[in-house]
């Protein structure tokens, strides 16, 4: 395992600690937004694919330590039906990634995001009586995004906070669509070989302060956070949605290669 680090400086290793602190913090309180702050800064250490795997790994368990807050107040008629279709559509995202230039796709997913985030910091939801079908299509929009893109958290969490309910409703809503999703990334990720032993060594060295600070942002959550959590989550989302238009502008503008 030792071997393994050889490549990545102590420096390095120090840098991924503190994305996984901070990510940790930020995936605890609001149930997602882990990924987008350590895999830009794992990127600098170990790669684009790499970093991607690296967070994948060590999501597992984070998704375990989180799974209680989701089987317990999340809606099943929500999470069941979106997770159900996610895993289905997934595999046809690379089709979709064949016929539509990524960047274009994650262009036109932030902006939908984004208009979205917009219409709920107005108070807009999803009618009470939204069911299952279309809790169904949402999930099968996000597979297909993530297995295109690698970016269908946005839009699933965009799902779930447009769902009336309390805090801890929402929040296990967001946590069981986005852990779907994080487990809809391992298969292709394995099936491109990503899973290096740089990578799994990285995640083993920064589970623990990942799973520490996951920690940390339970209990903020459980403490005062319920009162702002709504408004904490749609700032965390709007910044994925900027960060990822961002992005996605400057691979549209100058594509790599």
């Amino acid at each position: 395992m030792l071997e393994a680090l050889d490549g990545v400086s102590a420096a390095g290793l120090a840098v991924a600690g503190a994305a996984a602190v901070a990510g940790g913090l930020v995936r605890g309180f609001t149930g997602f937004g882990g990924a987008l702050v350590m895999v830009p800064v794992l990127s600098l250490v170990l790669g684009p694919g790499a970093a991607l795997a690296a967070v994948c790994a060590s999501g597992v368990p984070v998704i375990l330590q989180l799974l209680p807050a989701a089987l317990r107040h999340g809606e099943r008629r929500f999470v069941l039906p979106f997770a159900v279709a996610a895993f289905a559509a997934a595999p046809a995202g690379t089709w979709v990634l064949v016929a539509v230039p990524p960047a274009a796709m994650k262009i036109a997913i932030s902006l939908a995001v984004l208009a979205m985030t917009a219409m709920m910091a107005w108070g807009w939801r999803f009618p009470a009586r939204a069911g299952a079908g279309i809790m169904a299509a949402l999930g099968a929009a996000a597979g297909l995004v993530q297995g295109a893109t690698g970016v269908g958290g946005p839009p699933a969490v965009a799902a779930a906070l447009a769902r009336h309910g309390s805090p801890e409703t929402q929040r296990g809503n967001v946590i069981g669509a986005v852990s779907a999703l994080g487990l809809c990334a391992a298969v292709p990720y394995w099936f491109h070989g990503l899973f290096t032993l740089e990578a799994l060594a990285v995640a083993a060295v920064i589970l623990p302060a990942y799973i520490a600070s996951t920690w940390a942002g339970i209990r903020l959550f459980s403490g005062r956070g319920k009162a702002w959590y709504r408004r904490a989550a749609l700032a965390v989302l709007a910044a994925v949605g900027l960060a990822t238009l961002a992005f996605a502008l400057h691979d549209y503008v100058s594509p790599p290669g």
